[in-house]
């Protein structure tokens, strides 16, 4: 693309509106489709009807006043009818680039452009929708710009496939997930309604099924999520594509990766099953959008073996710790169901804790992404000379957590961790 180009002003699809309040129709005729069927709500379905059009109507004038451009280093959008804004996302901030495609738009061959950026803004560098072709196109380009040392935007081709995630695997690791053993017990309190006759089993039964509806839905959100999931290994970072009817297709740079968090939940275990997961700092909070879609971890590894938990963790954080310390024995009466899994170690660039009660959950930290570190001793622990020292990050999800250690111990590891962090930050922003 030249410099001109570059600097000419582009408008969204056309067809972007058509997809916007498409999405919007199906969820009503959903919702309408029990009252169409008995032949009642006629009315209310007009009105529906007539919400439909208005807001197709508004998604025409919201493609009509919205443009984008890349400016220098910069991604450009302006928008607003009445009120203007005018929107810059440095792309040296941006942490990840995702590429997502709902099953609407892959029908018109469109594609999502979902930048996440760095900091807790409100503010969401989102192109709603695009060519899948340009959408691609324009990803490649702009992970070239925020990279800064690639000459190139790496192609497909130069990828190498780590793993994929067979889907029988995953169906089962969602079944005896907390939300798929939900829908199991909920299923089984339709099937007692429906075989305990009385008004009783009536209201049970509708109760229920609100509940069944809504499990169902995480459920379904989490397999098409996790279908397919692909991680390759290319020049411009980690790219990570899934999906069943809606895709997506993630790059998260090199050194971005705030933490990363393995859990071993305890009805896997008997396969050796874990989940490896990553926490890349940028908030974003598009409107529309779902909780699943404006979360920031991201699940690298949706089930998996250990083996290839750790050759995906050694390529994410190459010097990871290892030998890990366990507890003083008094922290059994103030964590007597976590006790058997608290652990830490540290190394020059990485802090690694444990923790957990049924489930345990691993946590590794950069030191280098640490912003802050809390020295934490409630009234239980000073009666047993313990502290807890927490590492935040720029990250929401995961932050490393050293707990119940002997006051003696976590001093002196509080003192060599602020020095250590420090001295990470300096080296990572020279490199």
């Amino acid at each position: 693309m030249t410099e001109s180009a570059d600097r000419r002003w582009h408008r969204l699809h056309p067809l972007s509106p058509v997809v916007s309040a498409g999405r919007v129709l199906i969820a009503l005729l959903i919702l309408l489709a029990p009252s169409l069927a008995a032949g009642r709500g006629a009315w209310d379905s007009l009105v529906q009807l007539v919400l439909v059009l208005v807001l197709a109507l508004l998604g025409v004038v919201s493609w009509l006043v919205t443009r984008w451009r890349v400016e220098d280093d910069d991604l450009r959008i302006e928008t607003g009818l009445f009120r203007r804004n005018s929107l810059r996302f440095p792309l040296k901030q941006v942490q990840a680039i995702d590429v997502v495609r709902p099953g609407l738009a892959r029908l018109f061959g469109l594609s999502e452009l979902r930048l996440r950026m760095a900091g807790s803004t409100r503010e969401h560098a989102r192109l709603a929708y695009l060519s899948a072709k340009e959408a691609d196109r324009l990803r490649t380009q702009l992970l070239a710009l925020a990279q800064g040392t690639i000459a190139e935007p790496a192609r497909l081709d130069e990828e190498r496939v780590l793993l994929t995630i067979p889907t029988p695997r995953l169906v089962a690791s969602i079944l005896l997930s907390r939300t798929g053993l939900a829908v199991g017990a909920f299923v089984g309190a339709l099937v007692a309604a429906a075989l305990w006759p009385g008004v009783a089993s009536v209201a049970l039964g509708g109760s229920t099924f609100v509940y069944v509806l809504g499990t169902a839905t995480a459920l379904w959100r989490r397999f098409n999520g996790e279908y397919r999931l692909t991680v390759a290994e290319a020049p411009d970072g980690l790219r990570l594509r899934s999906g069943l009817v809606a895709t997506t297709a993630e790059t998260i740079r090199p050194g971005r990766v705030q933490a990363v968090r393995m859990i071993e939940p305890l009805l896997w275990r008997p396969f050796g099953w874990c989940r490896l997961e990553l926490d890349v700092a940028g908030r974003q909070r598009a409107k529309g959008e779902g909780a699943s879609e404006r979360r920031q971890l991201r699940a690298a590894l949706p089930v998996g073996e250990h083996d290839l938990a750790q050759m995906l963790l050694e390529r994410i954080l190459p010097h990871a710790p290892t030998d890990r310390r366990p507890p003083p024995r008094r922290a059994r009466f103030k964590s007597p169901l976590r006790y058997h899994y608290l652990s830490w170690a540290r190394n020059d660039a990485c802090v690694v804790t444990t923790s957990g009660r049924v489930a345990r959950a691993t946590d590794w930290v950069p030191l280098a992404k640490v912003q802050s570190l809390r020295r934490v001793q409630g009234p239980a622990q000073r009666r047993l000379r313990l502290v807890t020292i927490h590492l935040d990050t720029a990250g929401r999800n995961v932050h490393a957590v050293i707990r119940d250690r002997d006051t003696a111990e976590a001093d002196s590891a509080f003192g060599e961790l602020i020095e250590l962090a420090r001295r990470a930050r300096q080296a990572d922003s020279k490199s």
